[in-house]
Protein backbone atom coordinates (compact mmCIF):
# COMPACT_ATOMS: atom_id res chain seq x y z
CA UNK A 1 0.00 0.00 0.00
CA UNK A 2 3.45 2.31 0.65
CA UNK A 3 4.32 1.62 -2.57
CA UNK A 4 1.11 2.13 -4.35
CA UNK A 5 0.53 5.81 -2.61
CA UNK A 6 4.51 6.70 -3.10
CA UNK A 7 3.55 5.99 -6.76
CA UNK A 8 0.41 8.11 -6.18
CA UNK A 9 2.18 10.94 -4.71
CA UNK A 10 5.32 11.11 -8.20
CA UNK A 11 2.10 10.54 -10.86
CA UNK A 12 0.68 13.62 -8.98
CA UNK A 13 3.37 15.72 -8.97
CA UNK A 14 4.23 14.94 -12.49
CA UNK A 15 0.52 16.24 -13.81
CA UNK A 16 -0.35 18.54 -11.69
CA UNK A 17 1.36 21.31 -14.18
CA UNK A 18 -1.13 20.14 -16.83
CA UNK A 19 -4.15 20.13 -14.98
CA UNK A 20 -6.92 22.20 -14.76
CA UNK A 21 -10.22 22.50 -12.79
CA UNK A 22 -13.62 24.36 -13.70
CA UNK A 23 -16.19 24.68 -11.01
CA UNK A 24 -19.51 26.57 -10.47
CA UNK A 25 -21.51 27.13 -7.34
CA UNK A 26 -25.23 25.65 -7.62
CA UNK A 27 -27.62 28.16 -8.70
CA UNK A 28 -29.64 29.76 -5.55
CA UNK A 29 -32.83 27.85 -5.33
CA UNK A 30 -31.64 24.46 -6.66
CA UNK A 31 -32.00 21.94 -4.08
CA UNK A 32 -28.88 21.01 -2.69
CA UNK A 33 -28.40 17.89 0.18
CA UNK A 34 -25.77 17.75 2.57
CA UNK A 35 -24.97 14.68 3.70
CA UNK A 36 -21.30 15.46 2.72
CA UNK A 37 -18.90 18.00 2.37
CA UNK A 38 -16.70 17.50 -1.05
CA UNK A 39 -13.94 19.91 -2.27
CA UNK A 40 -11.53 19.29 -5.31
CA UNK A 41 -8.09 20.60 -6.22
CA UNK A 42 -5.34 20.06 -8.54
CA UNK A 43 -2.65 18.24 -6.85
CA UNK A 44 -0.84 21.00 -4.33
CA UNK A 45 -3.11 23.69 -4.84
CA UNK A 46 -6.15 25.10 -3.01
CA UNK A 47 -9.54 23.21 -2.56
CA UNK A 48 -12.92 24.61 -4.15
CA UNK A 49 -15.78 23.65 -2.35
CA UNK A 50 -18.27 21.19 -4.32
CA UNK A 51 -22.20 21.62 -3.86
CA UNK A 52 -24.22 18.68 -3.72
CA UNK A 53 -27.20 18.93 -5.30
CA UNK A 54 -30.45 16.75 -4.03
CA UNK A 55 -30.91 13.89 -6.60
CA UNK A 56 -34.01 11.56 -7.04
CA UNK A 57 -34.01 7.61 -7.43
CA UNK A 58 -36.16 4.79 -7.03
CA UNK A 59 -36.42 1.96 -4.37
CA UNK A 60 -38.73 -0.66 -4.82
CA UNK A 61 -40.21 -2.32 -1.41
CA UNK A 62 -42.39 -5.13 -2.25
CA UNK A 63 -44.00 -4.10 -5.08
CA UNK A 64 -44.17 -0.23 -4.03
CA UNK A 65 -42.31 2.50 -5.32
CA UNK A 66 -40.21 4.38 -3.10
CA UNK A 67 -38.65 8.02 -3.89
CA UNK A 68 -34.96 8.23 -2.37
CA UNK A 69 -33.04 11.22 -2.00
CA UNK A 70 -28.87 10.68 -3.12
CA UNK A 71 -26.49 13.79 -3.72
CA UNK A 72 -24.76 14.80 -6.77
CA UNK A 73 -21.65 16.63 -7.51
CA UNK A 74 -20.12 17.75 -10.62
CA UNK A 75 -17.00 19.45 -12.11
CA UNK A 76 -14.82 19.45 -15.16
CA UNK A 77 -10.90 18.94 -15.62
CA UNK A 78 -8.06 18.10 -17.24
CA UNK A 79 -5.09 16.13 -16.65
CA UNK A 80 -5.47 15.27 -12.60
CA UNK A 81 -7.64 16.27 -9.53
CA UNK A 82 -8.18 14.87 -6.35
CA UNK A 83 -11.31 15.26 -3.93
CA UNK A 84 -12.19 15.35 -0.49
CA UNK A 85 -15.16 13.59 0.91
CA UNK A 86 -16.04 13.87 3.96
CA UNK A 87 -19.27 12.20 5.48
CA UNK A 88 -21.39 14.31 7.56
CA UNK A 89 -24.17 11.62 8.70
CA UNK A 90 -22.42 8.65 9.80
CA UNK A 91 -19.30 7.23 10.44
CA UNK A 92 -17.22 5.37 7.76
CA UNK A 93 -16.82 1.91 8.99
CA UNK A 94 -16.44 0.64 5.14
CA UNK A 95 -16.86 2.06 2.08
CA UNK A 96 -17.06 1.82 -2.15
CA UNK A 97 -15.58 4.17 -4.71
CA UNK A 98 -17.72 2.34 -8.02
CA UNK A 99 -17.75 1.20 -10.77
CA UNK A 100 -15.12 -1.11 -9.42
CA UNK A 101 -13.03 -2.26 -12.28
CA UNK A 102 -11.82 1.11 -12.67
CA UNK A 103 -9.53 0.56 -9.66
CA UNK A 104 -9.46 4.24 -8.15
CA UNK A 105 -7.13 5.19 -5.93
CA UNK A 106 -8.41 5.77 -2.16
CA UNK A 107 -7.17 6.98 1.30
CA UNK A 108 -9.38 6.94 4.24
CA UNK A 109 -8.57 9.21 7.30
CA UNK A 110 -11.55 8.64 9.40
CA UNK A 111 -14.59 10.20 8.06
CA UNK A 112 -12.33 11.55 5.17
CA UNK A 113 -11.53 9.65 1.93
CA UNK A 114 -9.17 11.21 -0.39
CA UNK A 115 -9.90 10.16 -4.45
CA UNK A 116 -7.70 10.85 -7.39
CA UNK A 117 -8.57 11.18 -10.69
CA UNK A 118 -6.70 11.02 -13.33
CA UNK A 119 -9.74 11.01 -16.29
CA UNK A 120 -13.13 12.15 -16.68
CA UNK A 121 -15.20 9.58 -14.56
CA UNK A 122 -18.66 8.81 -13.24
CA UNK A 123 -18.56 7.58 -9.83
CA UNK A 124 -20.40 6.57 -6.76
CA UNK A 125 -19.32 6.73 -3.19
CA UNK A 126 -20.66 4.93 -0.98
CA UNK A 127 -20.73 4.66 2.86
CA UNK A 128 -21.03 1.41 4.84
CA UNK A 129 -22.38 -0.34 1.91
CA UNK A 130 -25.82 2.63 1.80
CA UNK A 131 -26.48 2.85 -2.21
CA UNK A 132 -29.80 5.15 -1.28
CA UNK A 133 -27.47 7.74 0.54
CA UNK A 134 -24.53 7.91 -1.44
CA UNK A 135 -22.51 10.09 -3.51
CA UNK A 136 -22.77 10.46 -7.61
CA UNK A 137 -19.50 12.18 -8.82
CA UNK A 138 -19.56 13.59 -12.25
CA UNK A 139 -15.92 14.32 -13.40
CA UNK A 140 -16.17 16.12 -16.93
CA UNK A 141 -13.92 16.86 -19.41
CA UNK A 142 -13.39 20.79 -20.28
CA UNK A 143 -15.99 22.31 -22.36
CA UNK A 144 -15.72 26.31 -23.46
CA UNK A 145 -18.70 27.72 -24.80
CA UNK A 146 -19.04 26.56 -29.04
CA UNK A 147 -18.17 28.88 -31.84
CA UNK A 148 -21.37 29.89 -33.69
CA UNK A 149 -23.56 32.83 -35.05
CA UNK A 150 -25.32 34.58 -32.87
CA UNK A 151 -28.84 33.69 -34.38
CA UNK A 152 -27.88 29.66 -34.35
CA UNK A 153 -26.70 30.26 -30.38
CA UNK A 154 -29.13 29.48 -27.29
CA UNK A 155 -27.18 30.13 -24.50
CA UNK A 156 -28.26 28.94 -20.80
CA UNK A 157 -25.72 30.90 -18.15
CA UNK A 158 -25.39 29.97 -14.76
CA UNK A 159 -28.69 30.26 -12.95
CA UNK A 160 -31.82 28.52 -12.30
CA UNK A 161 -34.01 28.82 -16.25
CA UNK A 162 -37.81 27.76 -15.13
CA UNK A 163 -40.02 26.96 -18.11
CA UNK A 164 -42.15 25.40 -15.48
CA UNK A 165 -41.90 21.38 -17.09
CA UNK A 166 -42.74 22.41 -20.76
CA UNK A 167 -40.87 21.89 -23.76
CA UNK A 168 -38.03 24.00 -25.56
CA UNK A 169 -38.34 23.48 -28.91
CA UNK A 170 -34.60 23.80 -30.76
CA UNK A 171 -34.99 23.87 -34.74
CA UNK A 172 -32.66 22.48 -37.36
CA UNK A 173 -29.35 24.64 -37.63
CA UNK A 174 -28.97 25.16 -33.60
CA UNK A 175 -26.87 25.47 -31.05
CA UNK A 176 -28.11 24.96 -27.45
CA UNK A 177 -25.04 25.37 -25.02
CA UNK A 178 -26.16 24.50 -20.80
CA UNK A 179 -22.91 26.20 -18.75
CA UNK A 180 -22.10 24.94 -15.54
CA UNK A 181 -24.24 26.61 -13.29
CA UNK A 182 -27.06 26.48 -15.27
CA UNK A 183 -30.30 24.84 -14.32
CA UNK A 184 -33.56 23.98 -16.84
CA UNK A 185 -36.46 23.22 -15.40
CA UNK A 186 -38.22 21.95 -18.82
CA UNK A 187 -37.22 19.41 -21.62
CA UNK A 188 -35.66 20.11 -24.74
CA UNK A 189 -37.66 19.00 -28.24
CA UNK A 190 -35.36 17.95 -31.15
CA UNK A 191 -38.40 17.41 -33.71
CA UNK A 192 -38.01 17.00 -37.39
CA UNK A 193 -34.76 19.01 -37.33
CA UNK A 194 -31.40 18.27 -38.43
CA UNK A 195 -27.76 19.79 -37.42
CA UNK A 196 -28.41 20.24 -34.01
CA UNK A 197 -26.26 20.82 -30.94
CA UNK A 198 -27.20 20.43 -27.19
CA UNK A 199 -23.92 20.41 -25.40
CA UNK A 200 -22.54 21.35 -21.85
CA UNK A 201 -22.87 20.34 -18.18
CA UNK A 202 -25.68 22.13 -17.12
CA UNK A 203 -28.46 20.18 -15.71
CA UNK A 204 -31.82 19.93 -17.42
CA UNK A 205 -34.47 18.70 -14.95
CA UNK A 206 -37.81 18.88 -16.35
CA UNK A 207 -39.80 16.58 -13.23
CA UNK A 208 -41.49 13.64 -14.34
CA UNK A 209 -40.57 13.67 -18.46
CA UNK A 210 -38.00 12.90 -20.50
CA UNK A 211 -35.25 15.64 -20.42
CA UNK A 212 -34.45 15.93 -24.31
CA UNK A 213 -36.54 13.94 -26.89
CA UNK A 214 -34.97 13.68 -30.57
CA UNK A 215 -37.53 12.44 -32.74
CA UNK A 216 -37.59 11.95 -36.61
CA UNK A 217 -34.51 13.71 -36.89
CA UNK A 218 -31.04 13.36 -38.59
CA UNK A 219 -27.07 14.53 -37.65
CA UNK A 220 -28.10 14.94 -34.14
CA UNK A 221 -25.36 15.70 -31.29
CA UNK A 222 -25.78 15.40 -27.86
CA UNK A 223 -22.68 16.49 -25.58
CA UNK A 224 -22.67 16.90 -21.90
CA UNK A 225 -25.99 17.31 -19.75
CA UNK A 226 -27.18 15.65 -16.65
CA UNK A 227 -31.00 14.84 -17.32
CA UNK A 228 -33.76 12.28 -16.46
CA UNK A 229 -33.75 10.52 -19.85
CA UNK A 230 -32.57 10.56 -23.46
CA UNK A 231 -34.87 8.66 -25.84
CA UNK A 232 -34.21 9.11 -29.75
CA UNK A 233 -37.00 7.97 -32.22
CA UNK A 234 -37.64 7.39 -35.51
CA UNK A 235 -34.02 9.33 -36.41
CA UNK A 236 -30.50 8.70 -37.96
CA UNK A 237 -27.00 9.80 -37.20
CA UNK A 238 -27.44 10.73 -33.51
CA UNK A 239 -24.52 10.62 -31.08
CA UNK A 240 -24.93 11.30 -27.50
CA UNK A 241 -21.92 11.02 -25.27
CA UNK A 242 -20.79 12.12 -21.82
CA UNK A 243 -24.21 12.46 -20.75
CA UNK A 244 -25.13 10.94 -17.41
CA UNK A 245 -29.62 10.41 -17.04
CA UNK A 246 -30.86 9.84 -13.19
CA UNK A 247 -34.62 8.96 -12.63
CA UNK A 248 -36.98 8.19 -9.76
CA UNK A 249 -40.64 8.19 -11.71
CA UNK A 250 -42.46 5.33 -13.39
CA UNK A 251 -41.49 4.29 -17.05
CA UNK A 252 -38.01 6.46 -16.19
CA UNK A 253 -35.91 4.70 -19.06
CA UNK A 254 -32.81 5.82 -19.77
CA UNK A 255 -31.31 6.03 -22.46
CA UNK A 256 -34.22 4.76 -25.73
CA UNK A 257 -33.91 3.60 -28.95
CA UNK A 258 -37.13 3.73 -31.14
CA UNK A 259 -36.76 2.76 -34.81
CA UNK A 260 -33.82 4.60 -35.45
CA UNK A 261 -30.39 4.20 -37.18
CA UNK A 262 -26.79 4.89 -36.85
CA UNK A 263 -26.63 5.92 -33.40
CA UNK A 264 -23.42 6.15 -31.31
CA UNK A 265 -23.54 6.64 -27.69
CA UNK A 266 -20.48 7.02 -25.62
CA UNK A 267 -19.41 7.85 -22.26
CA UNK A 268 -22.82 7.52 -20.32
CA UNK A 269 -24.27 7.04 -17.00
CA UNK A 270 -27.64 5.83 -15.92
CA UNK A 271 -29.13 5.02 -12.62
CA UNK A 272 -32.86 4.51 -13.59
CA UNK A 273 -36.29 4.06 -12.72
CA UNK A 274 -36.46 1.44 -15.27
CA UNK A 275 -34.81 -0.03 -18.18
CA UNK A 276 -31.21 2.04 -18.42
CA UNK A 277 -30.33 0.71 -22.09
CA UNK A 278 -33.20 -0.15 -24.96
CA UNK A 279 -33.05 -0.88 -28.44
CA UNK A 280 -37.22 -1.33 -29.60
CA UNK A 281 -38.28 -1.27 -33.25
CA UNK A 282 -41.67 0.54 -33.93
CA UNK A 283 -42.91 2.14 -30.81
CA UNK A 284 -44.78 5.08 -29.72
CA UNK A 285 -45.47 6.25 -33.07
CA UNK A 286 -41.90 5.68 -34.59
CA UNK A 287 -41.60 3.16 -37.35
CA UNK A 288 -39.21 1.11 -38.41
CA UNK A 289 -35.85 -1.08 -37.80
CA UNK A 290 -33.21 -0.68 -35.82
CA UNK A 291 -30.18 -0.69 -37.28
CA UNK A 292 -25.79 0.53 -36.63
CA UNK A 293 -26.30 0.89 -33.09
CA UNK A 294 -22.56 1.80 -31.23
CA UNK A 295 -22.79 1.93 -27.56
CA UNK A 296 -19.39 2.29 -25.24
CA UNK A 297 -17.99 3.28 -22.07
CA UNK A 298 -21.03 3.40 -19.96
CA UNK A 299 -22.55 2.83 -16.50
CA UNK A 300 -25.88 1.24 -16.08
CA UNK A 301 -27.58 0.98 -12.89
CA UNK A 302 -31.32 0.03 -12.99
CA UNK A 303 -33.25 0.22 -9.85
CA UNK A 304 -35.80 -1.13 -11.43
CA UNK A 305 -36.01 -3.52 -14.50
CA UNK A 306 -32.92 -4.23 -16.75
CA UNK A 307 -29.50 -2.97 -17.64
CA UNK A 308 -29.91 -3.62 -21.29
CA UNK A 309 -32.88 -4.57 -22.84
CA UNK A 310 -33.18 -5.11 -26.58
CA UNK A 311 -36.46 -6.12 -28.76
CA UNK A 312 -40.13 -6.58 -27.89
CA UNK A 313 -42.00 -3.44 -29.27
CA UNK A 314 -42.57 -3.43 -32.85
CA UNK A 315 -46.12 -4.49 -34.95
CA UNK A 316 -46.16 -7.52 -36.37
CA UNK A 317 -46.96 -7.27 -40.00
CA UNK A 318 -43.80 -5.18 -40.32
CA UNK A 319 -41.61 -8.14 -39.73
CA UNK A 320 -38.67 -5.90 -38.56
CA UNK A 321 -35.44 -6.27 -37.24
CA UNK A 322 -32.71 -5.03 -34.60
CA UNK A 323 -28.89 -5.98 -36.29
CA UNK A 324 -25.65 -4.70 -36.16
CA UNK A 325 -25.56 -3.72 -32.55
CA UNK A 326 -22.57 -3.61 -29.98
CA UNK A 327 -22.17 -2.74 -26.58
CA UNK A 328 -18.55 -2.70 -24.91
CA UNK A 329 -16.91 -1.52 -21.73
CA UNK A 330 -19.82 -1.62 -19.77
CA UNK A 331 -20.10 -1.73 -16.36
CA UNK A 332 -23.11 -2.95 -14.46
CA UNK A 333 -23.54 -1.60 -10.94
CA UNK A 334 -26.55 -3.08 -9.94
CA UNK A 335 -30.06 -4.81 -11.22
CA UNK A 336 -33.16 -5.28 -8.86
CA UNK A 337 -36.62 -6.31 -10.56
CA UNK A 338 -39.10 -8.54 -8.67
CA UNK A 339 -41.05 -9.66 -12.31
CA UNK A 340 -39.18 -12.49 -13.58
CA UNK A 341 -40.16 -11.48 -16.95
CA UNK A 342 -38.11 -7.90 -16.64
CA UNK A 343 -35.11 -9.46 -15.19
CA UNK A 344 -31.91 -9.52 -17.10
CA UNK A 345 -28.88 -7.40 -16.63
CA UNK A 346 -28.31 -8.43 -20.81
CA UNK A 347 -32.07 -9.04 -21.76
CA UNK A 348 -32.96 -9.52 -25.07
CA UNK A 349 -36.91 -10.29 -25.30
CA UNK A 350 -37.80 -11.11 -28.90
CA UNK A 351 -41.45 -10.50 -29.83
CA UNK A 352 -43.98 -9.28 -32.34
CA UNK A 353 -41.67 -10.78 -35.31
CA UNK A 354 -39.22 -9.16 -35.18
CA UNK A 355 -35.98 -10.42 -35.86
CA UNK A 356 -32.75 -9.59 -33.91
CA UNK A 357 -29.28 -10.70 -34.77
CA UNK A 358 -25.55 -10.04 -35.14
CA UNK A 359 -24.74 -8.39 -31.69
CA UNK A 360 -21.69 -8.37 -30.02
CA UNK A 361 -21.53 -7.65 -25.92
CA UNK A 362 -17.79 -7.48 -25.30
CA UNK A 363 -16.14 -6.08 -22.02
CA UNK A 364 -18.81 -5.96 -20.06
CA UNK A 365 -18.52 -5.68 -16.16
CA UNK A 366 -21.57 -6.79 -13.93
CA UNK A 367 -20.73 -6.42 -10.53
CA UNK A 368 -24.00 -7.10 -8.52
CA UNK A 369 -27.47 -7.94 -8.60
CA UNK A 370 -29.86 -7.60 -5.83
CA UNK A 371 -32.68 -9.80 -7.45
CA UNK A 372 -32.29 -10.70 -11.10
CA UNK A 373 -30.53 -12.75 -13.84
CA UNK A 374 -27.51 -12.53 -15.79
CA UNK A 375 -29.04 -13.11 -19.22
CA UNK A 376 -32.19 -13.75 -20.32
CA UNK A 377 -32.50 -14.35 -23.88
CA UNK A 378 -35.75 -15.31 -25.04
CA UNK A 379 -38.21 -15.77 -28.10
CA UNK A 380 -41.37 -15.05 -26.53
CA UNK A 381 -44.68 -13.59 -26.58
CA UNK A 382 -45.43 -11.03 -23.99
CA UNK A 383 -49.59 -10.20 -24.62
CA UNK A 384 -48.90 -7.42 -22.40
CA UNK A 385 -46.69 -6.14 -25.35
CA UNK A 386 -47.10 -7.86 -28.36
CA UNK A 387 -49.39 -9.26 -30.97
CA UNK A 388 -46.75 -12.34 -32.01
CA UNK A 389 -43.85 -13.78 -30.76
CA UNK A 390 -40.29 -12.70 -32.23
CA UNK A 391 -39.32 -14.41 -36.00
CA UNK A 392 -35.39 -15.32 -33.90
CA UNK A 393 -32.20 -14.32 -31.96
CA UNK A 394 -29.42 -15.07 -33.91
CA UNK A 395 -25.66 -14.64 -34.02
CA UNK A 396 -24.98 -12.93 -30.63
CA UNK A 397 -21.34 -12.73 -29.18
CA UNK A 398 -20.45 -12.17 -25.48
CA UNK A 399 -17.40 -11.68 -24.95
CA UNK A 400 -15.28 -11.08 -21.95
CA UNK A 401 -18.54 -10.72 -19.49
CA UNK A 402 -17.66 -11.14 -15.79
CA UNK A 403 -19.81 -11.51 -12.55
CA UNK A 404 -18.82 -10.58 -8.98
CA UNK A 405 -21.75 -10.62 -6.56
CA UNK A 406 -24.16 -12.43 -5.00
CA UNK A 407 -25.97 -15.60 -6.34
CA UNK A 408 -28.34 -14.51 -9.15
CA UNK A 409 -31.42 -15.93 -10.05
CA UNK A 410 -31.55 -18.78 -13.13
CA UNK A 411 -30.50 -17.20 -16.11
CA UNK A 412 -32.47 -18.13 -19.40
CA UNK A 413 -31.85 -19.16 -22.97
CA UNK A 414 -35.35 -20.27 -24.54
CA UNK A 415 -36.75 -20.31 -28.07
CA UNK A 416 -40.59 -20.36 -29.29
CA UNK A 417 -41.27 -22.75 -31.52
CA UNK A 418 -39.56 -24.70 -34.58
CA UNK A 419 -39.63 -21.60 -36.56
CA UNK A 420 -38.57 -18.84 -33.98
CA UNK A 421 -35.47 -20.27 -32.64
CA UNK A 422 -31.79 -19.16 -30.94
CA UNK A 423 -29.30 -19.62 -32.72
CA UNK A 424 -25.40 -19.57 -32.86
CA UNK A 425 -24.89 -17.92 -29.12
CA UNK A 426 -21.20 -17.45 -28.65
CA UNK A 427 -19.78 -17.02 -25.00
CA UNK A 428 -16.09 -16.23 -25.17
CA UNK A 429 -14.28 -15.70 -21.39
CA UNK A 430 -17.57 -15.87 -18.84
CA UNK A 431 -16.25 -15.52 -15.61
CA UNK A 432 -18.76 -15.59 -12.81
CA UNK A 433 -17.50 -15.06 -9.40
CA UNK A 434 -14.60 -16.02 -10.65
CA UNK A 435 -15.15 -19.31 -12.30
CA UNK A 436 -14.19 -19.56 -15.93
CA UNK A 437 -16.98 -20.78 -17.83
CA UNK A 438 -16.05 -23.19 -21.05
CA UNK A 439 -17.22 -25.92 -22.64
CA UNK A 440 -14.18 -27.91 -21.36
CA UNK A 441 -13.82 -26.19 -18.55
CA UNK A 442 -12.41 -28.73 -15.33
CA UNK A 443 -14.56 -30.05 -12.76
CA UNK A 444 -17.86 -30.32 -14.86
CA UNK A 445 -19.39 -33.64 -15.61
CA UNK A 446 -19.46 -35.01 -18.67
CA UNK A 447 -23.25 -35.70 -18.72
CA UNK A 448 -23.87 -31.64 -17.82
CA UNK A 449 -24.56 -29.03 -20.05
CA UNK A 450 -22.33 -26.01 -19.62
CA UNK A 451 -24.85 -23.79 -18.71
CA UNK A 452 -25.34 -25.87 -15.55
CA UNK A 453 -21.92 -24.22 -14.42
CA UNK A 454 -23.41 -21.26 -13.76
CA UNK A 455 -26.99 -21.62 -12.95
CA UNK A 456 -27.99 -20.99 -16.63
CA UNK A 457 -31.50 -22.68 -18.07
CA UNK A 458 -31.34 -23.61 -22.13
CA UNK A 459 -34.37 -24.56 -23.35
CA UNK A 460 -35.88 -25.95 -26.43
CA UNK A 461 -35.76 -24.64 -29.71
CA UNK A 462 -32.03 -23.45 -28.99
CA UNK A 463 -29.27 -24.41 -31.32
CA UNK A 464 -25.16 -24.19 -31.09
CA UNK A 465 -24.79 -22.32 -27.88
CA UNK A 466 -20.64 -22.52 -26.72
CA UNK A 467 -18.79 -21.63 -24.45
CA UNK A 468 -15.05 -20.92 -25.08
Amino acid sequence: MKTLFTFISLFLCLTASASELRTAPAPQGADLKHDFEVAARIPGGQWKPLDTYLMQVDEVKGARHNVRKVSGAKFEFSGTVELRVISKTQHINSYQVRPLSYRIPVKQQGDTLQIFIDRPRYLSVEVNSDIYNNLHIFADTLMNKPKAKKRDLIYFGPGIHDFHGDSIAVASGKTVFLDQGAVVKGWFSVYNAHNVRILGHGLVMPGHHEGIMVRYSKNILIDGPLTTQIPVGGSDSVEVRNCKVMSWYGWGDGFNIFASSNIRQHHLFARTSDDCSTIYCTRKGYHGSSRNIDISDAIYWADVAHPIMIGLHSQTEEQEEITNVRYADIDILNHAENQIDYQGCIGINDGDDILVHNMLFDNIHIENIRKGMLFNFRVCFNRKYCTAPGRGIEDITLRNVSYTGSEPNMSIIAGYDDNRRVRNIRFENLVVNGKKISDDMSGKPKWYKTSDMFNCFIGEHVDNITFK
